[in-house]
């Protein structure tokens, strides 16, 4: 267990066990959140240090080539941490001194190794903290070493969108995202939330988007079940689902439960929402969630969403699969899934299918299946949805000109829609 006060220390442990232990970072740094005991600014500091130099990794290696003797491959792992964050500070956190960034480094390893470490980061410094991006050669490369993403990832993103759609993704999956908020219909008003918070309420009601720095009324708000975290293209999505009071809803992969609260409360908690996951041990987030939102109409099982529960084949008025994917639409949030190897990406369009054809088993003639995924790659999205009509003529898809689905279905990019990268389908049951 943690014990250091030190940001920044702390920063550096967390950032070693990622690097040399393949530890989660959502999950490394809230366990150390939790057991280091650090004051809300420190754990602010912490919390931006580590998201920020796994985030910007490969430009920060990129630089250390550049101006060390030794290339960034070749040095211990605490060294090159201690340099990153120097680095990071250096480059991308106005309020830090370049000083401070500098000694604050160098006094996180050990007196043997200070001095080839304050030698780097004040190299940096004297050559004015100037950065030389490639201009030319492979395109994949240079938005690599720019936006600090693999080049196979580039590549996909290219091959998926066009070069120009590729680099905007890049661009707007680094730095802060804003936080949006779905309200609590059952017991606040969205305008007094979001006048309390300082935030703008969405076009897509009844939901706030908060773009400055979060308060702690927002973790009291959550706390007390006000309103619960919800990206606006999630939304979007239980929108598109439509849920209406009185009808049997299933979600089909529905931990963590975002989307399947959404759709209770527009139901305005009447009729049934059917909640089944994979994994049961991540039901309870669920149960707890509905729980502190006072939400009574969810119903939740563990169950494989390829193999439906038979007494609900043909009687739900609307499913939701959200199906497992690879998240490269999220990455704003979560900046080690772009490190993520593109070999564990490829079986996942095949499970997908399969999950999409048990959801399709719930649905009642004339009722509503919406597929989405949190990823942006085509062949999790628009190449399932387009098998699935191919083989399943009892469907077809749905336009929804309010939300751009056109021909039944929609991508939502960072760079271009302010949101997580996201897509949604809409389909329904012909009736005989």
């Amino acid at each position: 267990m943690k014990q250091t006060t030190n940001p920044r220390q702390l920063a550096l442990e967390s950032l070693t066990a990622c690097e040399k232990d393949g530890k989660f970072a959502n999950l490394e740094v809230n366990a150390s959140l939790v057991s280091s005991g650090l004051s809300e600014a420190d754990a602010g500091l912490y919390t931006r240090l580590v998201y920020g130099v796994l985030e910007r990794k490969i430009t920060l290696d990129y630089i250390i080539d550049g101006i060390s003797d030794r290339p960034s491959a070749s040095l211990d792992c605490d060294v090159l941490t201690a340099i990153r964050l120097g680095l990071y500070q250096m480059l991308y956190m106005d309020r830090i001194p370049d000083h401070a960034a500098v000694s604050e480094s160098v006094e996180l390893v050990p007196r043997s190794k200070r001095g080839f470490v304050n030698a780097v980061l004040r190299t940096f410094l004297r050559n004015g903290k100037a950065v030389s991006f490639p201009t030319e050669g492979d395109f994949a490369y240079r938005l690599s070493v720019k936006y600090s993403f693999p080049e196979e990832l580039c590549r996909l993103y290219m091959d998926c969108y066009g070069d120009e759609c590729a680099e905007g993704i890049l661009a707007a999956s680094n730095g802060e995202p804003p936080l949006s908020l779905r309200v609590n219909t059952l017991r606040s008003d969205i305008g007094e939330i979001a006048e309390r918070l300082c935030g703008r309420a969405s076009e897509i009601a009844p939901s706030i988007v908060l773009t400055k720095e979060f308060s702690a009324a927002v973790k009291e708000g959550i706390a007390s079940g006000d309103f619960f975290v919800q990206d606006e293209a999630s939304r979007i999505c239980t929108a598109v689902l439509d849920a209406k009071p009185g009808e049997t809803v299933v979600d089909t992969c529905a931990c963590p439960g975002g989307k399947t609260f959404s759709a209770a409360l527009d139901m305005e908690n009447r009729g049934t929402v059917y909640a089944f996951d994979l994994h049961k041990n991540k039901l309870s987030l669920i149960e707890k969630g509905a729980k502190r939102l006072g939400i009574g109409i969810i119903r939740t099982a563990e169950n494989d969403a390829r193999c439906p529960v038979p007494h609900l084949v043909g009687k739900a008025d609307r499913v939701l699969c959200d199906a497992p994917c690879s998240g490269l639409g999220v990455i704003a949030k979560k900046p080690d899934i772009r490190y993520k190897s593109l070999d564990s990406v490829k079986r996942l369009p095949e499970i997908q299918y399969d999950v999409l054809c048990g959801a399709a088993e719930y649905v009642r003639e004339g009722g509503v299946l919406v597929y989405s995924t949190c990823t942006l790659n085509t062949a999790e999205n628009e190449e399932i949805v387009r098998k699935f009509l191919v083989c399943h003529k009892e469907f077809a898809p749905e336009s929804d000109e309010k939300y751009g689905l056109i021909d039944g279905m929609r991508t939502f990019f960072p760079h271009k829609d302010g949101c997580d990268g996201f897509f949604i389908a809409k389909m329904r049951r012909r009736e005989k």
